[in-house]
């Protein structure tokens, strides 16, 4: 049977489906370890429905399929999906159900829903269980993926795995095991799976390439209070790093003896399983074991990598200098070829980039696909030139540029907006107003019992006075040499974690209006300690990333004395600490940039 396209596959998909006895089958954005940007083998999920992004899932019933996006995808759900069975389920919006209540309707009593045990998380089968079990349906774990999806696959990833030294890390593997044993003692637990990478990466210090611009490498560990087994291709560990890791105490087991080890364990331990990210197929495996009692919790690893140590803040802030001062050449070289009338396109924007930052001695990858957005293109906030599709740059409106990269030292994410030519009235309004949501939020202060979705709320005021929100978050958690996304902490409107000193989140509130144009404007900041007194304790933000906010779109007139005041102040850093690092024409072009600008 043919499956070249994507009514093709959902033919043989449901063949499948009826062979194995079950109505409904759910695809999830996932692999087996919860991540965000997922290896290329596992993005079943787009192979079946031609949807590319994050934080979806996939249903395909006897006889329908629908699929679910968040607000940043629904434009290019839109599109990927036209021409198709599929329907765009668009998550949040009033009247659209949830993926657990649109597969209870769809299964009759007796009727099975189908997934795979390894990329479902265990809290999204759990949620369907509670679903389904109101209509007498159960769930059996199959791997129609896997099945079906053979022609093509990407291979698994088996990229070298290797050791972030200390020297940035701050502190070593052993002395991080310690720390989460630590922990697991305070709540009650005495071993712990982990399976999300980034908390690995971090536990310890373990890098590899097996995500496209995210340095992470396919594992688990078990940690017990005397020991701690790597599950990993051993093949692909370097020997430094195998040494490495055993003179930390770590003892290297196969990737796929996972399952096997954790049936065999006859030690008893109470283990934390996050059930957020450990997969069901792991989670099964651990609650048939007589000998573990699982207990579901939040992963302390999250806390502890969330607020970053001295070490790494130090590196960081040289990560972002350097990275700063790349994008000021990248913008020197768009203006100067703009100007001479050459013909450059969004794709362009993506290789003078990786130019300038590549070039620095402890470049590792991209930390994301840029996102290089002329006009109508910036109002898809994930949106990604192709060499198939792409916009050539105009010497009129915006273009958007969101971009950033991973160093030895440190992970980027920085967005601007510049103007390249006549602006109207609505794309200054636009620009102004999401120039003093960034402010607002970048000089907020609040005691430290506001959540970060209090926080969240402080960025939207100024585009909520107007009637205009965003369907995103306004800002995100960085790892340190890792994932550009990662948790406790999430400026958002259902983040309850409450920032810490030390805490790096993005600042990024926009305006995207369908079609018409996309405006956002980012930094990283580190949250700060600013006093105590008998009030309680005052947190605020300090920024981490120094590179010129355009000032020409400006309207005249909306900006109060405080957020000027704030953005001439920003603008004189950000010519203190790049100018060292440019030549007399870079200065000259930097100091025109980071001109004060008055009322």
């Amino acid at each position: 049977m043919s499956m070249n396209t994507v009514p093709e596959r959902l033919a043989a998909l449901r063949a499948a489906m009826a062979a194995n006895g079950v109505a409904v089958y759910l695809i999830p954005v996932g692999d087996p370890h919860a991540s965000e940007y997922l290896p290329c083998h596992y993005t079943s999920l787009t192979w079946f429905s031609g949807f590319h992004g994050e934080n979806s899932n996939f249903v395909v019933t006897r006889t329908e399929s629908a699929l679910w996006a968040d607000g940043r995808y629904f434009v290019q759900a839109e599109k990927e999906i036209a021409g198709t069975e599929i329907k765009l389920q668009r998550m949040g919006e009033p009247g659209v159900p949830t993926v657990e209540e649109y597969c209870a309707n769809a299964l009759n009593e007796g009727e099975a829903l189908g997934l795979c045990g390894l990329t479902a998380s265990t809290a999204l089968v759990n949620d369907l269980k509670k679903a389904l079990e109101k209509k007498g349906a159960s769930i059996k774990t199959l791997n129609l993926e896997d099945e079906l999806w053979t022609e093509g696959r990407p291979a698994l990833p088996d990229t070298p795995a290797w050791i972030l030294p200390k020297e940035y890390a701050g502190f070593s593997p052993a002395e991080k095991l310690d720390q989460l044993r630590s922990k697991l003692k305070e709540l009650g637990c005495t071993a712990q799976f982990v399976g999300k990478l980034d908390n690995l990466a971090w536990l310890l210090n373990l890098r590899a390439m097996d995500i496209e611009c995210t340095p992470y490498a396919m594992a688990y560990c078990y940690v017990t209070p005397s020991r701690a087994v790597l599950f990993i291709n051993t093949a692909r560990v370097t020997p430094g790093a195998k040494a490495e890791l055993e003179a930390n105490g770590i003892t290297l087991a196969e990737y796929d003896d996972v399952l096997k080890f954790l049936a065999a364990e006859t030690e008893p331990q109470t283990v934390l399983a996050e059930c957020a990210t450990v997969n069901y197929a792991v989670y099964q495996v651990l609650e048939q074991n007589p000998a573990l009692t699982v207990k579901n919790g939040t992963d302390p690893l999250l806390m502890m990598k969330g607020v970053k140590n001295e070490t790494e803040l130090a590196h960081t802030k040289q990560a972002h200098i350097r990275d700063a001062v790349a994008m000021v050449r990248f913008q020197i070289e768009l203006e100067s070829r703009l100007a001479a009338g050459e013909t450059l396109t969004e794709l362009t924007v993506d290789e003078i980039l990786h130019k300038y930052r590549s070039a620095d001695d402890k470049f590792l990858v991209e930390s994301f696909g840029t996102i290089a957005a002329y006009g109508g293109n910036a109002a898809m906030m994930h949106y990604h030139a192709t060499p198939e599709d792409h916009a050539v740059l105009e010497k009129k409106g915006f273009l958007l540029v969101d971009s950033g990269a991973t160093y030895m030292d440190g992970t980027t994410d920085i967005t601007r907006t510049y103007p390249l030519g006549p602006l109207t009235e609505d794309e200054k309004r636009f620009y102004t107003w999401t120039l003093q949501s960034h402010i607002d939020l970048a000089r907020a202060v609040w005691l430290d019992y506001c959540e970060c979705k209090m926080i969240d709320t402080i960025a939207r005021e100024p585009l909520w006075r107007h009637l205009i929100n965003y369907r995103c978050g306004t800002g995100h958690s960085v790892s340190f040499v890792g994932n550009v996304h990662e948790g406790p902490h999430a400026l958002n409107s259902r983040n309850t974690t409450r920032m810490r000193p030390g805490m790096v989140v993005t600042d990024e509130p926009g305006v995207y209006e369908t079609d018409l144009v996309g405006i956002r404007i980012e930094n990283e900041l580190v949250c700060v300690h600013k006093a105590d007194n008998q009030y309680g304790t005052f947190l605020g933000f300090e920024p981490l990333m120094f590179v010129p906010i355009a000032t020409s779109p400006i309207l005249p007139g909306v900006l109060d004395k405080d957020e000027i005041a704030w953005l001439n102040d920003y603008h004189r850093q950000v010519f203190a600490k790049l100018a060292p690092h440019l030549n007399d024409e870079e200065r000259s072009w930097l100091a025109e940039k980071c001109a004060a600008i008055g009322c």
